[in-house]
């Protein structure tokens, strides 16, 4: 898998309240994109420490930041995501539309954790879709880290209020079969 993957704040936030950015790094080598929003969403007072580590990994280009051009086909989704949406859909945040339009349009990878905004999107723009539980999934199988070590990951992530679904990285694992 060589596509590029566009993380959500939730979902990047997971790996960076733990200390744990470095595991996205060594998984998707020169893949992961942070766009332009979920960056802006980083920069409020309360987790400037968060863009901290998002500026390190900037500098040291082991991130790269995604922007939308207005006037673009992908700007012109992106606006109706977060201001006129189709009939039956509502209005999602900038961060989740920025990571939708720029899927979509770059035919990478969603990586958010926030079912409740995007499931109808993924489901009618056929995006392809990561959220924390398959990422360290994914760092399990490649051994960068033991069942142990995931669990002790996802309790950290639950500690800090991320939305991860089970209560522990070993439910996970049980509940989608791995």
């Amino acid at each position: 898998m060589t596509d590029s993957l566009f993380f959500d704040n939730d979902c990047l936030s997971a790996f960076l309240w733990v200390g744990n950015e470095n595991l996205l790094v060594k998984l998707y080598p020169g893949r992961v994109f942070i766009p332009k929003q979920v960056y802006v969403e980083l920069s409020a007072p309360g987790v400037a420490h968060l863009k901290a580590k998002v500026d390190s990994l900037l500098n040291g280009k082991q991130v790269s930041l995604a922007e939308i051009e207005v006037g673009t086909d992908m700007y012109a989704l992106y606006y109706k995501l977060t201001v006129e949406p189709d009939a039956g859909h509502l209005i999602i945040g900038k961060g989740e539309a920025s990571c939708i339009a720029l899927a979509k349009y770059n035919n990478g990878i969603l990586a958010s954790n926030n079912l409740r905004d995007i499931s109808s999107y993924i489901s009618e723009f056929g995006l392809k879709h990561m959220t924390t539980g398959d990422i360290l999934v994914e760092a399990l199988n490649k051994g960068y880290i033991t069942e142990t070590q995931g669990n002790t990951l996802w309790v950290s992530m639950l500690s800090k209020r991320r939305k991860l679904g089970e209560k522990t990285f070993s439910d996970f694992l049980k509940s989608t079969n791995r």
